[in-house]
Order: C-alpha cells, then sequence, then structure tokens
C-alpha cells in the first residue's frame, strides 16, 4: 500500500490546469439552497419517517482557532469531535477519533449556516469557511484525501464530483482555476494533517473522549492530554 508520505508528493506534482479543465467540463455554480450545509437523510430514512444524519464537515486546528477569533467563539462553539470511532455511554459520548467536524445545531445544520426569510442559504463565517466547505462539491483522488459528504456522481481524471445540485452549471475559467488551487491546497493539507496525526499519536488512558489531531490528543473542549495521562505500558 502506498504510504502517506508518498501521496503527499502526488497531491502537490498535482497539475492545477488538469483540475481546472476538469472542473470546467463538469461544470458548477452554487444554487445555495443549502445541502451541503445541513442535516442528510440517513440511510433508507426520511425527514419524514427516519432519522437525520447530522452535517459532518472537518476542519483543521489552525481553522477552528481562525473561526474562533473572527467571531470571539469558544471551541465548542466552533468544533465537535468526529463522531466515527465514538459511541454513547453511561455518562455520554467516549471513545477515541482522529479529526474535528464543524459544530452542528439541534437540527444537525452546520452551526454557521442560516437561511433568509425566502429560504436562500447562507455561511455566516463564508470568508473564513474551511477549506472542505470552500471546494465543495468536488474532491481529488488520492488514497489520503477525504470525501466531502454524498456520494460521487461524476469523475474526471483526478477530480471527483459530489451529489449537488449546482453540478453541470456554467462555471467561468477564472472560477475553475481558483476553486482548482484551492482543491489542491486541500489535498496536500489533508495529507499533511494525516502525517502529523500518526506521528504524534499516543495512546491515552481516558474514560472521556479522545481526539488525536495533528497538534497532540485533545480533550471535547479543545485543550490538550498532558503526557501523563497516557496509557500504562505505553
Amino acid at each position: 500500500m502506498e504510504g502517506l508520505e508518498a501521496e503527499l508528493a502526488r497531491a502537490r506534482e498535482l497539475d492545477v490546469n488538469a483540475i481546472a479543465d476538469a472542473i470546467e467540463s463538469i461544470g458548477f455554480e452554487c444554487t445555495r439552497c443549502g445541502g451541503c450545509c445541513t442535516a442528510d437523510e440517513a440511510e433508507g430514512g426520511t425527514t419524514e419517517d427516519g432519522p437525520l444524519e447530522p452535517h459532518t464537515a472537518t476542519v483543521f486546528p489552525d481553522e477552528i482557532r481562525r473561526l474562533q477569533s473572527d467571531g470571539d467563539y469558544d471551541f465548542r462553539d466552533v468544533a465537535r469531535p468526529m463522531p466515527y470511532g465514538l459511541t454513547e455511554g453511561a455518562d455520554g459520548l467516549e471513545g477515541e477519533t482522529f479529526e474535528w467536524a464543524l459544530q452542528t445545531d439541534d437540527c444537525g445544520n452546520c452551526t454557521f449556516y442560516t437561511e433568509d426569510v425566502d429560504g436562500v442559504g447562507t455561511c455566516t463565517v463564508h470568508e473564513e469557511r474551511p477549506l472542505i466547505c470552500q471546494t465543495y462539491p468536488f474532491s481529488v483522488a488520492l488514497g489520503g484525501t477525504s470525501q466531502p459528504m454524498g456520494g460521487v456522481v461524476e469523475q474526471k481524471g483526478t477530480v471527483r464530483a459530489h451529489e449537488c445540485e449546482g453540478l453541470g452549471r456554467e462555471i467561468a475559467r477564472d472560477d475553475a482555476e481558483e476553486l482548482a488551487e484551492t482543491l489542491k491546497e486541500r489535498a496536500i493539507r489533508e495529507l499533511e494533517e494525516a502525517i502529523a496525526v500518526r506521528e504524534r499519536y499516543v495512546p491515552l488512558d481516558s474514560d472521556d473522549v479522545v481526539v488525536y489531531d495533528s497538534e497532540g490528543p485533545k480533550r471535547i473542549d479543545g485543550t490538550a492530554y498532558e503526557t501523563g495521562d497516557r496509557a500504562s505500558g505505553s
């Protein structure tokens, strides 16, 4: 299996023009429908007869801090542990996970999403939104990079397009190139983060949630665990 470092080298060599060509060929224009910011139907369910899956978008530690400073938010106003790997115990969530996700409201929508009286969606932190939000509905087909929510509906070269009603619409070349640059940046960042998580991973003995990010193990509120919290025998 190809290592993360090899994938990172390939990400750094991605051809922005080729990515822009693929994006232009697929086509995209944001319709502000809110589909990428709101809770999604759970597998096999609908809004009427089944549960909704909360919105889940990866956010890096530095992106969390930027959002915090932009709006004077507490850490947990901005981010929550990525739910994968966590379980609901007698005293709440427990387990370990390896990423942060944007915080959600009681409806499972991104906490920074709002709608006007006509139902048009708006991101209240649009200028500071994370890379995964800037590049939706696209991702690149590198093994170490994550896919946004929504299945792949089209792929051209390394570029994958995910479920979105804005696909197939004309996009200006300048916009395609700008999106391609950001998509390459995201692919590189995701792999750099994954490598840093691996290098800083130290198993902990904790009954609480542990989030292993690129800066080391942290509590649910973003504060760091101390080295004395290491699991016995590690």
